[in-house]
């Protein structure tokens, strides 16, 4: 199912209303929807290259927006939205794992990592974060930094180097964002804590 959608979200790149599908992936994706942006996004920076920075700008707006969204679920709606949605999506397990460990730090820890690489995704997050009360202009701050700036980076990359950027991304984005939020954040432990 989830291939088939892919492919559907691949094809819509190339029509006349992909920015619209491609704020509309990122909108959900942050809140229910098992897709990444970047399905939609990393074409549509290939096909227009000069115009990848406004493609990585609606993006982040829409994965922002998103966020909030799935804050609300999270800390209005957890009965009603969230668990049948939770249980749906098999992340009921991941879901309450995460809530009996996680305070705020952690939280901004696990908002930066599915943010930069769904990991966790980036849905389960945020209706944790609204779950547990993570205040929202918190939340909304760490969103802008981690969404913002892994859509701004892909768009100004695969503008600049194209295709061969797309197929590194393709293989190994996980774990260059891993990579780069861990180094962030010793770099951060050790200015603030050492």
């Amino acid at each position: 199912m989830f291939s088939r959608l892919s492919k559907r979200l691949h094809a819509a790149s190339h029509s006349r209303h992909a920015q619209w599908v491609l704020a509309a992936t990122a909108f959900l994706e942050s809140s229910v929807f098992p897709v990444p942006a970047e399905v939609i996004m990393v074409p549509m920076c290939l096909a227009k290259p000069a115009k990848s920075l406004r493609f990585a700008a609606i993006a982040a707006l829409a994965s922002v927006l998103g966020g909030v969204f799935g804050w609300i679920i999270g800390h209005f709606l957890f009965d009603l939205i969230a668990s049948p949605l939770l249980t749906f999506w098999h992340a009921m397990p991941a879901f309450e794992a995460l809530k009996a460990q996680t305070g705020t730090g952690m939280l901004v820890v696990l908002l930066l990592t599915s943010g930069a690489a769904h990991l966790p995704p980036m849905k389960v997050v945020t209706i944790l974060a609204g779950a547990v009360g993570v205040n929202l202009w918190l939340f909304i701050f760490v969103a802008v930094v981690a969404r913002g700036g892994k859509f701004f980076l892909m768009g100004w990359a695969l503008q600049r180097y194209g295709a061969p950027l797309a197929e590194v991304l393709a293989k190994r984005m996980a774990l260059v964002a891993v990579v780069v939020l861990v180094g962030l954040g010793v770099v951060l432990w050790m200015k603030f804590y050492a």
